[in-house]
């Protein structure tokens, strides 16, 4: 019953390393906002793991991507690098299913980081909500190092 009430979430980060604010994504697609309000990460190991509470809603066919949407509607985007859907799923592993609630923490997606380093390719990992136009985000945690445990983003409902 509480979670029906609750007006606002936090999101935490989904890697342990540095972040970037999503305006320094090196993507128009991500640093134009045009999918939406976030922020950016360079991960030190090669697992992405689940923000908050949510339901899986999306995974790319290719592996670099998932989609997320928490009791409260919002939709969450995580992107595995820039230019990864090249690969076409090589080098990426799925933990989770599509339809699948899981809980924050939740090991969503691995990856060979040496095999897409070897292909020139850039792993900043943009997480973005697809459908921020309905809600107040907050960016939270001014230090650029993050852990899966550091705050990252206050939503709350307009």
């Amino acid at each position: 019953m509480y979670q029906l009430l609750k007006k606002e979430i936090t999101l935490f980060s989904p890697i342990n390393g540095r972040k970037i604010d999503l305006d320094k994504v090196p993507d128009p697609v991500f640093s134009s906002y045009m999918m939406g309000a976030g922020v950016g990460f360079i991960n030190e190991s090669n697992k992405v793991y689940a923000p908050c509470n949510a339901t899986v809603i999306m995974i790319a066919d290719t592996k670099h991507a998932i989609g997320l949407k928490t009791k409260m509607g919002i939709e969450i985007l995580i992107h595995i690098g820039l230019d990864t859907i090249q690969l076409m799923g090589k080098g990426f592993n799925v933990h989770v299913k599509n339809k699948e609630k899981i809980k924050k923490g939740d090991l969503l997606i691995s990856y060979d980081q040496r095999f897409i380093n070897d292909k020139h390719i850039d792993l900043t990992i943009p997480m973005v909500i697809t459908n921020s136009n309905g809600y107040n985000i907050e960016l939270l945690n001014e230090s650029d190092q993050v852990t899966l445990n550091s705050k990252i983003i206050k939503i709350s409902k307009r």
